[in-house]
């Protein structure tokens, strides 16, 4: 259940939400697992960044950026500097805005494996939550290579995947892949939807598909499956929403009628907060 101090089922139901913010706060509704928020402010900006998160793994899924192991790693130059290990290092004076959209934008000219896949849309759906200037402010100097994000992002794990909704990043393993295609070891993956997830190099499939394909990956005559593992993880919302906060006044104050702005060609979710 959802428990917000001084705030009731009643209150939290007649919110202006999209269909996928209902759809998460019915889950955490009907949970047996208290979900406690310090404020209906708090609530929404969680919603707005999982939803935010979808769009993000949507629009990498529906670009044309490449899956590649690090070795043969590709990025913009013009923007990003390749590092020696196939990481992607942000040139001096380019804004960290700019960087992350070039790759959505501009994907044929890069290529990623997917745990790169996963923080680039959690960068993305940040930089949509928060803004440009504050995203600017407190991203800079970005280097993306596997899970190596900055400490502003702040993930947070649990393990029940049975709690897992829009948003989550879930992993599934593949035990017993070929030695000689150590990419496969697992696959790192967005939840979309109702048993459905986007993973970079495999795309959007369900979890039996997802499980499916990994199992094409095994050494053979292997008879030991991949899974899904119980890891659940997704940025630490009230950090960011501090972050977002910073010179601004309560998101709340920003929902206008029964209608949550949106922006972008993408139809990304995003609550309006004011510059300081």
């Amino acid at each position: 259940m959802i428990q917000i101090i001084g705030v009731d089922a009643e209150q939290i139901n007649k919110l202006p939400l999209t269909d996928m913010q209902r759809a998460i706060v019915r889950q955490r509704q009907n949970s047996p697992r208290i979900y406690r928020f310090s404020s209906l402010d708090a609530l929404l900006f969680e919603l707005a960044m999982r939803e935010n998160i979808v769009q993000a793994a949507k629009a990498l899924y529906n670009g044309d950026a490449g899956f590649a192991v690090f070795d043969r790693s590709r990025c913009n130059e013009r923007l990003w500097e390749r590092t020696p290990n196939g990481g992607f290092q942000l040139r001096p004076g380019v804004r960290p805005s700019d960087g992350i959209n070039d790759i959505f934008e501009n994907g044929r000219m890069y290529a990623f494996e997917c745990a790169t896949a996963m923080v680039l849309i959690l960068y993305k759906a940040v930089l949509e939550t928060i803004g440009k200037e504050k995203f600017d402010t407190y991203f800079p100097d970005l280097y993306v290579r596997d899970w190596h994000y900055d400490s502003d992002l702040q993930l947070v794990t649990a393990y029940d995947n049975n709690e897992a909704t829009y948003g989550d990043v879930l992993y599934f393993k593949n035990p017993d892949h070929n030695p000689e295609t150590p990419e496969w070891q697992g696959e790192n993956a967005i939840m979309i939807g109702n048993d459905l997830y986007f993973g970079h190099g495999i795309g959007i499939r369900t979890g039996e598909e997802m499980i499916a394909s990994l199992n094409r990956k095994r050494v053979p005559f292997s008879m030991q499956s991949a899974y899904l593992t119980d890891q659940v993880n997704h940025p630490s919302f009230e950090h960011l929403r501090n972050i977002a906060a910073r010179g601004t006044e309560p998101m709340l104050a920003y929902l206008q009628g029964d209608v949550i702005a949106r922006v972008g060609s993408h139809g990304y979710s995003h609550y309006f907060l004011p510059t300081a």
